[in-house]
């Protein structure tokens, strides 16, 4: 009788052959990399680049900046900052001051970098890793309006009540920096 023959006991018994740790750390590092294009079941990886940010106004010690909130698959309203793809042509400052004004109706000047976010999600079958650039605007003029059919809600909140409003840790973090880049615009 074979070896392998004497398994039948139960699936961990002494006498069942374990896989090797070679064929472990290979079967778990297939499992946890990202999946390739060209094979069943794979998702195509795609780049993509956005640009957004905050704009404010007010005085020192009223300052506030225009949220938008969109419904999520849930039906509860995420607070984040406007955002979107950047057109053929634009640079990313461009980029943002268009889709603050078109996510929340107020034209802005970019005073400055607040920072970068990317992060990872699937959408159609595809594995996308995206790259948020954020600036800080001045607000020149428009009126607060949520006519963009991707925007729910928009709204001025004051400057201190932001982060709690916020959905997303990343943007929170960005958010810290507008006191300091208002005192010291780069």
């Amino acid at each position: 009788m074979h070896r392998r023959q004497e398994q039948q006991t139960g699936p961990w018994t002494a006498s069942r052959r374990l896989p090797d740790a070679g064929a472990i750390v290979s079967f778990m590092a297939r499992r946890s990399s990202p999946r390739r294009p060209g094979g069943p079941g794979r998702l195509r990886r795609v780049e993509e680049v956005s640009a957004g940010g905050l704009v404010v106004q007010g005085d020192g010690r009223h300052l506030e900046g225009a949220l938008i909130g969109k419904l999520d698959r849930r039906g509860r309203l995420l607070w984040s900052l406007p955002k979107g793809h950047v057109e053929a042509g634009e640079t990313l400052e461009q980029t943002a001051a268009r889709e603050v004004a078109e996510e929340t109706g107020i034209v802005g000047d970019v005073l400055a970098a607040l920072g970068t976010v990317d992060y990872w999600f699937v959408f159609e079958g595809r594995r996308i890793h995206k790259t948020v650039h954020h600036f800080l605007l001045d607000a020149v003029a428009g009126v607060l309006s949520d006519a963009d059919v991707e925007v729910t809600e928009v709204a001025w909140v004051p400057l201190s009540e932001i982060p709690d409003r916020l959905a997303y840790p990343d943007e929170r973090k960005l958010i810290a920096r507008v006191p300091d880049l208002l005192e010291h615009p780069a």
